[in-house]
């Protein structure tokens, strides 16, 4: 079993209507309702592929039932701790004459400590019997920054590898937890960097702090820690040589502190940097990259539990990646031909691969 874990869920309203009068009666031709969040779109690509997943995080309300329902459809079994709120939705209005879209976002609902406290004991059983886990996704109000690192910690006591994509001080706080992957996406102009690794000197990853204790009836600390007795206490701040500019992500230091790799996705290239190797991976014929960011991120399991060399984990991701639409539907044929259009390169070496030993589609119930 997957988890993948989503804190800031939304259900995606979609309105279309032939021509949009604002301010005036609009009638509307089609509605649809989604599931949204990077870590619900992961989840859908996984279970596309055969895996067993659970989506847990946070959800509320009539709108939280709804996101359960709608995942529970695409055949993702959804594992969310309830909380008061009502979880956000994401209006988009479309005016098909025009051609234009609006989106209209509505604020994420404030977690509690108590809700936190539940959370945690929640995730924690879950690990039990997870193979792996995924933290994706921006964070509501009410929670630290550091929540992200006490997650990582608790996988790693049971023994559970965990991929983290995420960005600003939650990434820093999971990565100094010595998470197996860190996905880092660079955007815009600012991503387009060189080679991976050209990045500042290495620096120490931040120290756990000492075991903290339970609170009263589960409630989470100031840090934002449940409490069961025997919980991880305070996360500490990386260190400071471990940030790095606008744009831009440490991965060497990273990876010397404890990260198994560091996978930064722009907007052109994949690029990954381990202890030992560097890859870069592109499609071919494209100068960006297409489709879904999160696919690309649920095609990077089979390098934890398949085992996979880091050529075969970008091409299967890459292409993935491209044959997917943003809230996780992935196009298999698709998938199958872009296989091929896939280029992986490693730093310092002449050698291409294009048809490197697992160039079979890949599928969790008959892995090649």
């Amino acid at each position: 079993m997957i988890v993948t874990l989503t804190l800031n869920a939304s259900l995606r309203v979609q309105y279309e209507a032939q021509r949009v009068d604002w301010g005036g009666s609009n009638r509307v031709t089609r509605v649809r309702y989604r599931a949204g969040g990077r870590g619900l779109a992961v989840a859908r690509v996984l279970r596309t592929l055969g895996h067993d997943v659970v989506a847990a995080g946070l959800a509320g309300g009539a709108t939280g039932g709804l996101i359960a329902t709608d995942l529970a459809r695409s055949g993702v079994t959804p594992g969310f701790t309830a909380i008061s709120g009502e979880s956000r939705r994401i209006l988009e209005v479309a005016d098909a004459d025009r051609g234009h879209t609006t989106i209209l976002n509505e604020p994420p609902p404030y977690i509690t400590t108590e809700e936190l406290g539940r959370f945690a004991a929640d995730y924690r059983r879950l690990m039990t019997e997870a193979a792996a886990v995924v933290l994706s996704g921006s964070l509501p109000v009410g929670l630290p920054p550091e929540i992200y690192g006490s997650l990582v910690t608790y996988a790693a006591e049971a023994r559970v590898p965990t991929i983290i994509d995420a960005g600003g001080e939650a990434l820093r706080y999971g990565a100094a937890r010595r998470p197996a992957l860190v996905v880092a996406r660079l955007d815009g102009p600012a991503g387009q960097a060189g080679p991976a690794g050209q990045a500042g000197p290495a620096g120490q990853a931040g120290q756990t702090g000492p075991a903290g204790q339970a609170g009263p009836a589960g409630q989470a600390g100031p840090a934002g820690q449940a409490g069961p007795a025997g919980q991880a206490g305070p996360i500490s701040k990386p260190a400071q040589a471990n940030r790095a500019g606008p744009g831009q992500v440490n991965a060497p230091a990273l990876v010397a502190g404890g990260v198994r790799a560091v996978v930064t996705v722009s907007d052109h290239d994949v690029q990954v940097v381990t202890a030992t190797q560097e890859w870069r991976g592109v499609l071919d014929g494209h100068s960006s990259l297409p489709g879904s960011r999160d696919a690309l991120v649920a095609g990077l399991i089979p390098v934890l539990l398949e085992g996979w060399s880091w050529p075969d984990t970008l091409r299967h991701a890459i292409a993935l990646g491209a044959a997917a639409d943003s809230s996780g539907e992935v196009d298999l044929d698709a998938y199958d031909m872009l296989l091929s259009e896939v280029v992986v390169d490693q730093a310092g070496r002449p050698r291409v691969f294009r048809d490197h030993g697992g160039s079979a589609p890949y599928r969790a119930a008959d892995p090649p």
